[in-house]
């Protein structure tokens, strides 16, 4: 009995004497390469940032690099420590399976980044509006995308959602037509009121010329005459053009003496003789 004790550790022993140094030199590995994967991975977003790179596709590009960095040098420890690279191939494919009936989801939003990235439905830079939210694209990461509201939120959307849900991209076209509708009221001058319009938006500097801008008589309302105006400007100068017409189109109207009527009901009342 005290024989068989001796060689089991006399056995262990020579086995802890031979696997030791292939332990230490994998966890050196290991350690260092993993610090050298830290280190490069602020130099390769410095190249990325300064190449010509779409920006869409830069930190999609980075994590992916990062990830395969990583998974060859697990593989490489492994491979220190005796075992077969066919064997960590067959574990790693067992792996993914598994990883991949558990993550059925992220899998999901995986593909939907790969598609938003091929199709490119919106860039980073982009205003959008998908799944409720309003604002501009910040970043496209592998599984999600973030946008940043008007209001400085960050909504961190599923790129499943986005890739299988309506979008709409207010920065795709140069050029956006300001949709705008301005009442008078029945008593006042409606010939004068669209002359008014008319030359508010032509003399706009921001106006486009060509689409030629539109004027024209909407609808006979309750309590007013409701005009549309429809200029065309550039994307970047959307807002600017909407409030500063609107501005304009009050000032004009009050010192030209247009009113601009909110709604309202006559009622009639009648006696009734008993």
């Amino acid at each position: 009995m005290n024989l068989n004790i001796e060689e089991i550790l006399r056995t262990l022993t020579t086995a802890a004497k031979e696997f030791a140094p292939r332990f230490l030199g994998a966890l050196v590995v290991l350690i260092i390469g993993w610090q050298l994967i830290r280190i490069g991975r602020r130099y390769i977003k410095k190249y990325l940032e300064s190449s010509k790179i779409d920006p869409t596709v830069k930190p999609f590009l980075e994590t992916v690099i990062i990830i395969t960095l990583k998974v060859l040098l697990l593989v490489s420890v492994v491979s220190m420590l005796g075992v077969a690279t066919t064997s960590i191939l067959t574990m790693l494919g067992a792996a993914g399976v598994a990883v991949g009936l558990a993550l059925q989801g992220s899998l999901s939003n995986l593909a939907g980044g790969i598609l938003i990235l091929i199709i490119r439905p919106f860039k980073v830079g982009d205003t959008i509006e998908a799944q409720g939210v309003l604002g501009v694209v910040q970043e496209i990461q592998i599984f999600n995308t973030y946008i940043k509201t008007f209001d400085n939120k960050v909504v961190i959307l599923p790129n499943a959602n986005l890739s299988n849900g309506n979008i709409i991209n207010y920065s795709r076209e140069p050029i956006r037509r300001v949709d705008m509708t301005f009442t008078c009221g029945y008593d006042d001058d409606f010939k004068k009121a669209k002359q008014l319009l008319q030359e508010i938006v032509e003399n706009h500097p921001l106006v486009l010329k060509d689409p030629e801008p539109n004027v024209f008589l909407l609808q006979l309302g309750d309590s007013a005459l409701h005009f549309a105006v429809r200029p065309w400007c550039k994307t970047e100068d959307y807002w600017t053009v909407y409030s500063q017409i609107h501005e304009a189109v009050k000032e004009r109207f009050d010192r030209e003496g247009i009113s601009i009527p909110y709604p309202q009901r006559d009622v009639h009342l009648y006696q009734v003789s008993k």
